[in-house]
């Protein structure tokens, strides 16, 4: 499935919470503000406006200013980028970003500072915040079960299927985990899940 395909709509105007340089203030004066306390840094060179709520789209959309416009609508932010998206993990030193197979990972690379993985997105593996595609919650689970170390796959998880709001139920995840063609470390991510029922 082409992602740009499933969530065509991504060009979102300037959120106002969310300030970055050029639009009102350049990098200099931002980095100031936020030296002095001002603003609280969000990702990249994105900063958030003082006493705002933290949310997932904003998350989103500071990354989105991370990633060059002419790649935007073919990658989507996935694995423990997206679970810091949904506020389950730490911001990402690179972005982990997932690539539809249909497109050619070696045109994408440097392009930017992030992890490209080649995988198959379905129709329902894919959502669109704050301008950027974002791997959905039980795809990011279970990607994160299956691509991530359990010592950093575990704290990520937890949070996940805390969080009522993104819908994740254990027994899920662990058939959809399941489900997942012949890859590596399958048998760990279902050990990693077994852990996580056994509380």
């Amino acid at each position: 499935m082409d992602p740009a395909v499933a969530a065509p709509h991504l060009s979102e105007p300037a959120i106002p919470e969310l300030y970055s340089p050029h639009r009102i203030f350049t990098w200099n004066e931002l980095q100031s503000m936020a030296f002095d306390g001002i603003l609280p840094p969000l990702y990249g060179k994105s900063y958030a406006s003082p006493g705002t709520a933290i949310t997932h789209r904003l998350r989103a959309r500071a990354a989105a200013l991370t990633v060059p416009e002419r790649i935007r609508t073919k990658v989507v932010a996935g694995r423990l980028t997206a679970a810091w998206i949904y506020g389950c993990a730490n911001p990402p030193e690179r972005l982990s970003l997932l690539v539809d197979a249909k497109h050619r990972i070696s045109s994408l690379r440097g392009s930017t500072a992030c992890s490209l993985h080649e995988v198959r997105l379905g129709q329902m593996d894919v959502v669109s915040l704050g301008g950027m595609l974002v791997s959905s919650p039980l795809r990011t689970a279970a990607d994160i079960a299956l691509h991530v170390e359990s010592d950093r796959a575990l704290p990520a998880l937890r949070r996940l299927l805390a969080k009522e709001d993104l819908g994740i139920r254990l027994r899920l995840l662990t058939l959809a985990v399941e489900a997942a063609p012949r890859v590596p470390h399958k048998r760990r991510a279902l050990a990693t899940l077994a852990h996580l029922a056994a509380g």
